[in-house]
């Protein structure tokens, strides 16, 4: 988990914010992206976590039946992978083809909440058919949102391109600091640091040799 968040950091550094900086040409536009995104976040997390999927990133979910929570897991993962979605759709538009970093940024970071999601549903009670069902849903709406990020935006102007990769920045910043860094802390201690800062380093030498 700390290795993706190290990860994830270097691919909102340097494929987000960067190029975001880049089309907004000091409008104002990746501000306001930036601030819109985190907002967004916060707001749909405090609702998640109220329906009981607080500890949606954690590998070990709190025993018991659990299946309200792990729905809101469900529902958490969702809220996380929409803006990655997005910007690997925004990456196709662009024409330049999907970060290496960005990839493995996304995957990285919803393997453990998958992981404990399949753990308390399976625990309340869900045939593996069901949860199986779920999942694809979880995925085809992720790819939705890819889909929606290179349609919507193939004829917008720069500003909005702009605004939608510095949301999408901010989201999965806010996302980073309020889920995975805590619970990567939690379960690994100091070590976390070291991990956060090889994942940021491997991203970044990606980043650099595409």
């Amino acid at each position: 988990m700390a290795f993706g968040a190290g990860v994830l950091i270097s691919a909102v550094a340097y494929d987000l914010v960067a190029d975001a900086f880049e089309s907004s040409a000091g409008n104002g536009s990746l501000a306001l992206g930036l601030a819109a995104g985190a907002l967004t976040f916060f707001a749909g997390d405090a609702v998640i976590d109220s329906m009981g999927g607080d500890k949606r990133k954690s590998m070990t979910p709190a025993p018991g039946p659990g299946t309200g929570s792990a729905l809101a897991i469900v529902l958490g993962i969702v809220l996380d992978g929409i803006p990655e979605s997005a910007v690997i759709g925004l990456g196709l538009l662009s024409g330049e083809g999907v970060s290496v970093a960005v990839i493995a940024a996304v995957f990285l970071s919803n393997l453990p909440e998958a992981i404990a999601a399949t753990t308390g549903l399976s625990r309340g009670g869900w045939a593996s058919r069901k949860i199986i069902g779920l999942w694809v849903l979880v995925t085809a709406v992720s790819g939705l949102a890819s889909l929606l990020g290179y349609a919507l935006f193939d004829s917008a102007g720069a500003s909005a391109h702009a605004f939608v990769l510095a949301f999408a920045a901010g989201a999965i910043l806010t996302m980073l600091a309020d889920t995975m860094m805590p619970e990567a802390f939690e379960h690994g201690g100091k070590l976390v640091g070291l991990l956060t800062t090889l994942g940021f380093g491997l991203a970044f030498a990606l980043a650099m040799l595409e």
